[in-house]
């Protein structure tokens, strides 16, 4: 495991299923390939606002313009890429807010993956960026992912409608926030020496 990875249950399988051999690390250029095949999953852009048949270069061009406000992890299973969460902070008045956007591969869904990546983006924005507000667009229909960022503390704002075309319709959004920007880990301030 590279110090890049993060592996915090190590039994075989978790007791919610997940087995033990997910590592979530920041994506690599390399990666290209995996995150494409991911992304042209049925599922997983069903779930997501994304247009089907994405190449891997729209994949690699995408990447190459991230840059200090973005933070975007992959889950790894075997060398296969099955999830991947992004974090994007504003700027200027906007700079105490992020918005995330995530999906996780077909086969995963309902195992706890999506906690795992949520829970690392939320470390970054509370315990890093100090983000104030944390935003993200979920499609309607999307109940699973909307009761996963219920569980998180987002909480719905807004109906969106006519807010995508999806599979030869148009289908609304929800938009949820998360508001509080107290470090959820470590300890407050240092200690003396």
């Amino acid at each position: 495991m590279t110090k890049n990875q993060t592996n915090d249950d190590a039994s075989e399988v978790t007791e919610n299923g997940l087995a033990a051999d997910i590592f979530i690390r920041a994506v690599e250029p390399e990666d290209a390939p995996g995150v494409t095949t991911l992304m042209n999953l049925p599922g997983y852009r069903w779930g997501t606002m994304r247009l089907p048949y994405q190449s891997v270069s729209t994949t690699r061009q995408k990447m190459s313009t991230s840059g200090p406000n973005f933070v975007c992890l992959v889950a790894t299973s075997k060398e296969e890429i099955v999830g991947m969460a992004s974090l994007t902070r504003f700027e200027g008045g906007r700079s105490h807010v992020g918005a995330v956007g995530m999906g996780v591969h077909d086969a995963y869904v309902g195992n706890g993956l999506g906690s795992r990546l949520l829970t690392s983006l939320l470390d970054v924005a509370d315990d890093w960026w100090a983000l104030r507000r944390i935003e993200l667009t979920v499609n309607a229909d999307n109940e699973r992912a909307i009761g996963l960022y219920k569980r998180m503390g987002f909480e719905r704002e807004g109906v969106l409608r006519d807010y995508a075309f999806r599979g030869g319709a148009f289908i609304d959004a929800v938009s949820m926030e998360r508001l509080g920007n107290a470090p959820r880990s470590g300890q407050i301030g240092r200690a003396h020496v």
